[in-house]
């Protein structure tokens, strides 16, 4: 299981972006933006006792990464065919994960 502030340090300390909590209602929900175009690139939140990370794919690549890991689903409350939901409270790919939140960060940026 990778650490929610491990998560967060990498991509403070990778794109400079630092999580904006947006709802009142769910105070440990973050989400990260590029400063230019405001464009959010990760959310990560708590569901269910569950820590969820979304991130933005390739829609070619979600089918593969979604029948290969049981940890990666279709997004929580987003458009399921351009984002995923990693469960980081399960057993994850640490490698993967910093792959894919790099990949949303490049989908996202124009």
């Amino acid at each position: 299981m990778i650490k929610r502030e491990k998560i967060l340090n990498y991509i403070k300390e990778k794109y400079g972006a630092n999580p904006e909590y947006l709802w009142e209602d769910t105070p440990d929900a973050a989400i990260f933006r590029h400063k230019n175009n405001r464009k959010w690139f990760a959310l990560i939140m708590k569901v269910k006792d569950e820590e969820y990370l979304n991130v933005k794919t390739n829609p070619d690549y979600s089918d593969l990464l979604r029948n290969t890991y049981d940890y990666i689903i279709p997004a929580y409350h987003m458009n399921k065919e351009h984002w995923n939901t990693v469960i980081i409270s399960k057993k994850v790919n640490e490698t993967l994960l910093y792959e894919l939140i790099d990949q949303s960060y490049q989908l996202t940026k124009k």
